[in-house]
């Protein structure tokens, strides 16, 4: 399919639900200021569509997560298919009663028998002060509960495709939109193609150590690699594009092939989903390692306010370069916040 000239990641998801609407009168959309009435979304990722396919399937809805989930499972064992934004993600404490409890558990409950197809957009990010209850990346809850789904696209082409797939998935996907990423752009094809959930991209090949990340860290991951090629070091990048299920066989093929692995994410480095890969790692490549995983990752405290204090708390490239060159040997292993 032809490229056009190049669109951003607010561009593209709005592309795949309005191609997915455009294709299937069952798919909703709600959520707080989604109409256009209201501008079409806090960053203007629905913006156009309720002008274009009408307010009943297009519904702003009032301040109350916990509703704008029910409403979106109740139409979902109903025969339709929501796609329900939750403008924060720190947003969704106030409706993990309906996620954890209906959404995720109604297929296993009923014994397969009702499916919850819906989609949960919401943005997160630190960077933009938004202060501590409005910035966390929480994918490892998500990730944690069995019936759930979870993506973090990295670039506007990806966000398409897996927007696409996510809306027609009968399980429940969180889709986490980075909000310091929004405004990266490439070419996307007009007409998106699916991506499938739970395969991971390998966006450069290498030798010599695996670098893991998701979301708007893997653009650091890219900038490292960079870096560290000035030095002749050979880095296989990997973008997971899905936490949950993640592409064990992609990730293992590669850290068997290098022998090292450095995974990066924005999220609290305790208990994240460096964590989880970096112990498949260790159980299934045990002899094989050329040195111990590293985890990249936020320090355990709340994300700051304070501008001076923000960029302190995102895992940065330097920290990704110093992180590869010490499982080569090259540099000794550093002391900085949410390095392993």
């Amino acid at each position: 399919m032809a490229n056009r000239s190049k669109i951003t990641i607010i561009q593209a998801i709005n592309e795949a639900i309005a191609q997915a609407m455009a294709a299937d009168d069952k798919i909703l959309v709600l959520g707080e200021d989604v109409a256009d009435r209201e501008g079409g979304g806090v960053v203007g990722v629905t913006r156009g569509l309720s002008t274009r396919f009408g307010d009943d399937r297009v519904r702003s809805t009032p301040i109350a997560e916990q509703a704008i989930m029910g409403a979106a499972i109740g139409a979902a064992i109903n025969g339709y298919k929501p796609v329900a934004e939750i403008m924060l993600m720190n947003f969704t404490t106030v409706a993990m009663d309906m996620i954890v409890n209906h959404a995720a558990k109604l297929r296993y409950m009923s014994g397969g028998q009702t499916t919850v197809p819906i989609v949960i957009r919401m943005m997160t990010g630190a960077g933009i002060a938004s202060g501590g209850q409005h910035s966390d990346f929480l994918e490892a809850w998500f990730a944690h509960t069995a019936g759930i789904k979870v993506v973090a696209p990295t670039n506007a082409a990806d966000a398409k495709g897996l927007m696409l797939s996510a809306i027609a998935d009968p399980d429940p996907v969180m889709f986490i939109e980075c909000s310091r990423a929004y405004g990266n752009s490439c070419e996307v094809p007009e007409v998106g193609e699916p991506i499938p959930i739970g395969k991971a991209s390998v966006v450069q090949e290498g030798t010599d150590v695996t670098i893991v990340s998701y979301s708007e860290i893997f653009q650091r991951a890219i900038a490292a690699a960079k870096e560290l090629e000035k030095d002749g070091v050979s880095v296989e990048l990997i973008d997971l594009r899905t936490i949950a299920p993640w592409d064990r066989e992609t990730v293992i093929a590669s850290v068997r092939k290098t022998g090292r692995a450095v995974i990066a994410h924005e999220a609290v480095r305790q208990f994240g989903v460096g964590a989880e890969i970096a112990a498949t790692l260790q159980e299934d490549l045990w002899g094989e390692l050329k040195a111990p995983v590293k985890r990249l990752g936020a320090p355990y405290t709340s994300v700051p306010f304070s501008q001076g204090l923000e960029p302190l708390f995102i895992v940065s490239v330097q920290q990704i370069v110093e992180a590869a060159r010490a499982t080569i040997g090259t540099a000794a292993a550093p002391v900085a916040m949410g390095i392993n």
